[in-house]
C-alpha cells in the first residue's frame, strides 16, 4: 500500500471516529460514522475521482476567516500534483453537483488555476450531520485556526442549530467555560468587526477579551472600528508593495493594532494599599534582619554592628548584582 494511501485511509478513520463518546452514538450519529467508514472503503478501493471544481459547493460551517496563501498552495499542486484529496458529498437536489466536506483551499487553488483542470476527490455517502462533524473533525486537527477563527465557528455551529454549549464544548474538546467566554467576545466584538479585522495570528484570548470589554464598556461604535481595521489593512498592503517584499507583520494583526489603538484611553485602576506585614531573617552572627512591606515599598532594618557597616559601604555593588539576578529571573 502506497504511504499516500495510508494517509488517506488514516484520515478517513479519523473523521469517522469524529464527534465519538464513551456511551454508544445516537443514531444519526452512528449512521454517519457507518457512512465515513464507507468513504474509507472507497479509498480502498481506488475510487478517487477528478472532478470538475465548479461543480462544487461550499455550504459548510464558516471556520476560516481568510483562505491563506492561495498563490503558493496553487504553485504546489500545479508543480506536484494534488497529493491529498478533497471530501466531497452529493447534492441532495442535483446528481450533478457535490457539496464540500472538507479541502476548502485545495478546492480554491485549483478554482484559480490556470494548468490544472480537475479536482481529486472522494466521495462520501453522508449526511449533514455527518458532514458537519467531518468539518469539526479536521477544524480540531488543524493548528493553523487562531483565537478568533475558533471563537467565531464555536458561535456558527450554537447559531446553526448544532448544539447548545455543553454539546459544543463537548465535540470541540474544550471546557463549557471556554466555550461560553469565546461566545461574550464574538457577541461583543461582533462578526462584521472581526471578519474587518481578520484572524490575527499571535493574538490570543487576552487581548481579544480586553476588545471586547472595552467595547462594552463604552458602547463602542463597531462599524468606526471596522472602518480603522479595513485603513489598516490598505496600509499593510501599500507598504508591501512599496519594499517590494513579503510583509514581516500580517496585515490583520496590524489591524488589530490599529483598532487597539483605537480605543479609548482608559486610567489604570487605582492601586490597593498593601497591609503593612513584616518578618524576621536571623544572621549568623547574632540578632535578626527585620523585612517590611507596606504600600510606600521595602524596608530593610539592619543592627547596628560590623555587618550593618559591610552592607552600607558596598550598599551600591549589591543593589546593583540584585537587580541583575531580578532581571534575568524575569526574562526567563
Amino acid at each position: 500500500m502506497s504511504e499516500s494511501r495510508k494517509k488517506r485511509m488514516s484520515m478517513l478513520d479519523d473523521l469517522a471516529s469524529a464527534g465519538h463518546k464513551q456511551a454508544s452514538p445516537a443514531p444519526a450519529q452512528a449512521s454517519g460514522n457507518r457512512a465515513l467508514r464507507a468513504a474509507r472503503d472507497a479509498v480502498d478501493g481506488h475510487n478517487v475521482w477528478d472532478l470538475d471544481p465548479y461543480s462544487i459547493e461550499n455550504q459548510r460551517l464558516k471556520d476560516r476567516l481568510e483562505p491563506g496563501d492561495l498563490d503558493t498552495l496553487r504553485d504546489a499542486i500545479e508543480t506536484n500534483g494534488q497529493t491529498v484529496p478533497i471530501l466531497v458529498r452529493r447534492h441532495p437536489e442535483n446528481s450533478q453537483r457535490y457539496l464540500l466536506v472538507y479541502g476548502l483551499r485545495r478546492l480554491m487553488a485549483i478554482q484559480t488555476s490556470d494548468k490544472v483542470k480537475t479536482v481529486r476527490a472522494i466521495i462520501a455517502n453522508v449526511d449533514e450531520d455527518a458532514a458537519t462533524r467531518a468539518q469539526i473533525s479536521e477544524n480540531m486537527a488543524r493548528r493553523d485556526l487562531t483565537y478568533i477563527e475558533r471563537a467565531l465557528f464555536a458561535r456558527e455551529l450554537i447559531d446553526k442549530g448544532f448544539g447548545n454549549q455543553a454539546h459544543v464544548a463537548e465535540i470541540l474538546t474544550v471546557t463549557k467555560s471556554s466555550v461560553s467566554m469565546a461566545l461574550g467576545i464574538v457577541d461583543a466584538v461582533g462578526r462584521d468587526l472581526a471578519e474587518a479585522i481578520g484572524p490575527a495570528p499571535g493574538i490570543g484570548r487576552p487581548r481579544w477579551e480586553v476588545l471586547a470589554n472595552t467595547i462594552s464598556d463604552h458602547d463602542l461604535d463597531r462599524d468606526r472600528l471596522a472602518s480603522v481595521a479595513h485603513r489598516a489593512h490598505g496600509d499593510a498592503d501599500r507598504a508591501e508593495v512599496l519594499a517590494d517584499a513579503a510583509r514581516e507583520e500580517e496585515s490583520s494583526v496590524a489591524a488589530f493594532e490599529a483598532v487597539m489603538r483605537a480605543l479609548p484611553r482608559q486610567a489604570p485602576p487605582p492601586r490597593r494599599p498593601t497591609a503593612p506585614r513584616s518578618q524576621k531573617v536571623a544572621l549568623d552572627s547574632g540578632g535578626a534582619a527585620t523585612i517590611r512591606r507596606s504600600d510606600k515599598g521595602l524596608r530593610l532594618d539592619i543592627p547596628d554592628g560590623p555587618f550593618a557597616d559591610w552592607l552600607e559601604s558596598d550598599l551600591r555593588t549589591i543593589i546593583d548584582e540584585l537587580h541583575a539576578r531580578y532581571k534575568n529571573r524575569a526574562g526567563d
